[in-house]
């Protein structure tokens, strides 16, 4: 079996496949730090908690992260709960990406595990869309090429900004009104936050197209996806796996280098 770990800012996903069947995923706040055993206690917890799975058939292991100071830990954890050294996206690691953008160093894992996982079922050209911390537009050609991308606040920090900065604006928890033109402030910040993001994506993906000169299937994915994509038009496709199935198809690729 191989478990497949996304470390994002704000959460982590992890993922079991046995061969190409997805036997269980979990999200878990990602935190400030934890230690090489916390995250013994966590894949323990996790994987026991699935019927007829045992620690000793994770035979593989592959991970994406943009926190660097988790990756030790993880690295060491994988190591003794699993003995195996897992598989860290990045420079050197076979993607099969075409990446044409001026310091390919520079993008991050999880949109190279985005786009690949996304190359994996459909053509391009293509725009995913990964609503995490920050929303990342990336833009694929039709040959598959990567060609760069655009990166907004994410929808929470949006969120949070207006209630910190705005003395008198309460906090208030995300959720899509019924109408634009609202009757009270906690709607008002309801609307201008989904239906402007909304809007706000709609216009990116619209001059994204633009440029790459051919209409693309847009995929959205991360946890905020299903609810601009209620709102938004051009979004049509939402695949909240579709990071761990980037991860898996890029561990078959250096499967045997890991061996």
């Amino acid at each position: 079996m191989l478990l497949v770990v996304d470390v994002g800012n704000s959460n982590t996903v992890m993922g079991l496949y046995e061969g190409d069947r997805l036997l269980a995923d979990w999200r878990v706040v990602t935190g400030n730090y934890h230690t090489t055993d916390e995250y013994r206690m966590l894949f323990n917890m996790l994987l026991k908690q699935q019927e007829g799975i045992q620690l000793e058939g994770v035979t593989g292991c592959c991970i994406s992260s943009v926190v660097p100071q988790m990756n030790n830990a993880l690295d060491q954890a994988c190591q003794v709960t699993f003995g195996v050294s897992p598989l860290f996206v990045g420079p050197g690691i076979k993607t099969g990406l075409i990446i044409q953008v001026e310091n390919p160093k520079e993008v991050g894992a999880d949109r190279i595990v985005n786009a690949v996982g996304a190359l994996s079922e459909r053509p391009g050209p293509l725009i995913i869309v990964d609503f995490g911390t920050a929303t990342t537009f990336d833009a694929i050609g039709p040959e598959g090429e990567y060609k760069g991308g655009v990166i907004v606040p994410g929808i929470q920090i949006s969120a949070d900004a207006l209630f910190e900065k705005c003395a008198k604006l309460p906090r208030v928890e995300l959720s899509v009104p019924p109408t634009v033109i609202g009757r009270d402030t906690v709607t008002h910040i309801r609307a201008g936050l989904t239906y402007g993001y909304a809007d706000l994506v709609d216009g990116i993906i619209g001059r994204m197209a633009k440029e790459l000169g051919r209409k693309p299937t847009v995929i959205a994915t991360g946890g905020y996806a299903p609810m601009i994509a209620g709102v938004a038009h051009r979004i049509d496709h939402i695949d909240p796996l579709l990071t761990l199935k980037g991860l898996k198809t890029i561990f078959a690729k250096n499967e045997k280098a890991v061996a």
